[in-house]
């Protein structure tokens, strides 16, 4: 090497990172044609972590200090590049600086409803938002599993792919814990408990630790809230007793009558003309009736008509009424001869 190249060429004496941009977990240090000086210092602030990678593979993982770089404090690299001695020259490292403060506020939803089992509903699709924080605990694992050797990752590409993860999460985590909709609604703190446990698992393959999970709604889709709602409402019906199920006939019947008479033509209105409105009155009469007659009593049994007298026999009772002066003899000759007749006829 000459000694004008010699000259050109730039020694890193401090390696940091001030994290001047916001949002940025993983960020390299921009080597160019630089090397790293024997002796030089790293400075990994709070809330970092420095790792040195040799040719694609990781080497050596630094903690919040000043650390002094030599052949003690670099023993995996210094074993990468055969240094059996100790260095005396500069030497060329990739040096990734990644950022584990707690990443808090972030926004979470199902952009796509949910479909799960439920026991009292069979099948039903949920949709759920919330908001959850996380940070980066395990460098190593975030470097090979998500950002690699880009010279920046941020804190909106990773939530890209944990997205995913979250979401494909909770669709297991929902189905096998077999807790009811209603449930989940009622105590959505459970629900992110349950939730919570399970993404805790997935996020820690890559170097992720979950700090806090929450759920602030689970609804259903309009359309099976609108099913929901009717089904609620025919459950409230069918569990009232006799009494309450009559009144209930009485408000909706009582109820129809003003809407019915906003209708053009009055309660005739709601069929066509007054046939229609006998009709549903009729109708809404036997309803009434079935509802609110536990047992109708049976019609009284009509007195039988007395059997009709013989002839013969009302002759005697004839003559009797003249014997006891009840008729006079016209009245008695009158009425014989119209009995006669019918006999002889």
């Amino acid at each position: 090497m000459g000694i004008g190249s010699f000259i050109k060429k730039q020694f890193i004496d401090v390696l940091q990172w001030n994290e001047d941009t916001d949002g940025v977990l993983a960020w390299r240090y921009p080597m160019a044609d630089q090397e790293i000086q024997n002796g030089g210092v790293l400075v990994v602030r709070e809330s970092q972590v420095a790792v040195f990678v040799n040719e694609g593979q990781v080497a050596d993982i630094f903690g919040p200090g000043t650390h002094k770089l030599t052949t003690q404090t670099l023993p995996v690299l210094t074993n990468l590049k055969n240094w059996d001695k100790l260095f005396a020259s500069p030497f060329k490292s990739d040096v990734y600086f990644f950022s584990t403060r707690v990443q808090t506020g972030r926004k979470w939803g199902t952009p796509q409803p949910i479909t799960i089992r439920d026991k009292d509903f069979d099948m039903v699709r949920v949709r759920a938002f919330g908001m959850y924080s996380y940070r980066v605990t395990n460098a190593h694992a975030f470097f090979t599993e998500i950002s690699g050797t880009r010279e920046t990752y941020t804190r909106d590409e990773v939530e890209e792919q944990l997205r995913g993860i979250l979401l494909a999460t909770m669709a297991n985590s929902l189905g096998a814990s077999q807790v009811p909709f209603l449930d989940m609604a009622a105590n959505q703190a459970l629900m992110a408990q349950q939730v919570k446990g399970d993404l805790t698992t997935a996020f820690a393959r890559y170097g992720i630790a979950l700090d806090e999970f929450n759920v602030a709604s689970v609804s259903l889709p309009e359309e099976l809230q609108a099913a929901l709602d009717e089904r609620i409402s025919a459950g409230m019906k069918g569990g009232m007793s006799a009494d309450k199920l009559a009144g209930f006939t009485k408000y909706q019947v009582a109820s129809a009558i003003p809407l019915a008479a906003q209708n053009e033509g009055g309660l005739a209105g709601i069929g066509a003309g007054l046939g229609a409105g006998l009709t549903v009155g009729q109708t809404i009469g036997q309803a009434l009736g079935a509802t609110l007659a536990p047992q109708a009593a049976p019609a009284a049994a009509a007195p039988a008509a007395p059997a009709e007298d013989s002839i013969e026999a009302r002759l005697e009772k004839l003559k009797g009424l003249l014997d006891k002066g009840l008729i006079s003899a016209t009245d008695y000759d009158s009425s014989k001869a119209e009995l006669l007749k019918k006999l002889i006829g």
